[in-house]
């Protein structure tokens, strides 16, 4: 850290699309932290952001174009030599501006970021659905803005947030390694802030699969080892295409034999049901180790027998979707 900068010199930035989330997120923030939040909806939107009166923080808008880019609205706004990004829906712990600038003190110069804890609080006498254990990966996710301070110099190096990624899924992540590649060091410091779960309706999971699209720009920008770079598996997407596969033989199989007969209609119907039964025996698959570790209610299996059939197919078209684009 320079001289000319203290630890305590920093802007709180949140992007926003106007959930009322944001009200609780900036009480929890208290009256003596610099904050600008950035109003991401579409420029026809109208009305005050929850808890974002004009006396309580500076708000700037960005107009509709992704979380990417309202971050870059945000930290160029702000005049601090750090900036902290938090998510609309997180609940900073008590004396949580304390524990900011006790991250930052002592800091070398090369540290380019620090990322806060972030706890999901579970519900407790059942096991977690589906949805909630996803929410509950934010724990040990690396590099997310759910709670990561960056160093405005840093920033400025690297141009910021890539905004050709269009939601909040993996723009932070890509951030963080173009960072690192350049030679910065992040570290991972001791404040705390409370990641809520919410119920984002039956079709969640397979609204995620948005975000093989991003994948495939995470591959382009840095080569097939990105993954095990942010601490990341292999991820399921090979098993999803053989799925896919072998749905779409099966079924293509199934047709032609209705238009044949004699052998041939009889080595098509034998092509499709290997293939059906190939394609089952997978699905159920997925579907059982989503479902085994869950509450087990007739309404979560329903729920993940259904997304079980349907996100493998999404999830290779939007990821052929993104290779696509990053193509052109």
């Amino acid at each position: 850290m320079s001289a000319s900068e203290t630890p305590g010199e920093f802007t709180v930035v949140i992007p926003t699309i106007g959930r009322p989330s944001l009200a609780t997120t900036l009480a929890a923030l208290g009256a003596d932290v610099t904050v600008v939040v950035v109003d991401d909806r579409p420029p026809t939107a109208v009305g005050e952001l929850p808890g974002a009166g004009p006396d309580r923080v500076r708000v700037v808008r960005s107009g509709g174009r992704g979380p990417a880019a309202a971050r870059n609205a945000g930290w160029r706004a702000a005049g601090t030599p750090w900036v902290v990004f938090l998510d609309d829906d997180v609940v900073p712990a008590p004396g949580w501006a304390r524990a900011v600038t006790a991250d930052l003190t002592g800091l070398p110069e090369e540290a380019a970021g620090s990322q806060g804890r972030v706890e999901v609080p579970l519900p407790q006498g059942r096991a977690p659905t589906d949805d909630e254990r996803n929410t509950a990966g934010l724990a040990g996710a690396a590099w997310i803005t759910a709670d990561m301070a960056y160093r405005r110099a840093a920033l400025e190096k690297v141009n910021g947030f890539d905004e050709r990624f269009p939601r909040a899924y993996r723009e932070d992540a890509d951030l963080a390694l173009r960072l690192r590649t350049a030679g910065w060091l992040l570290v991972r410091g001791e404040r705390l802030v409370r990641h809520p779960v919410r119920d984002d309706g039956p079709w969640a999971s397979l609204r995620r699969q948005r975000g093989n699209a991003d994948d495939a720009l995470m591959r382009r920008v840095h080569g097939p080892g990105w993954r095990a770079a942010v601490g990341e598996g292999g991820g399921r997407l090979g098993r999803h295409a053989l799925t896919t596969g072998l749905g779409l033989v099966g079924l293509l199989a199934g047709a032609l034999a209705l238009g044949s007969d004699g052998r041939a209609a009889r080595a098509l119907r034998g092509g499709a049901a290997l293939a059906g039964a190939g394609w089952l025996a997978l699905t159920a698959e997925f579907a059982w180790a989503r479902i085994a570790p869950g509450p087990r209610t007739g309404e979560e299996i329903r729920r993940m027998t259904v997304t079980s059939v349907l996100i493998p197919p999404a999830a290779c078209a939007h990821r052929l979707r993104g290779e696509w684009r990053v193509r052109r």
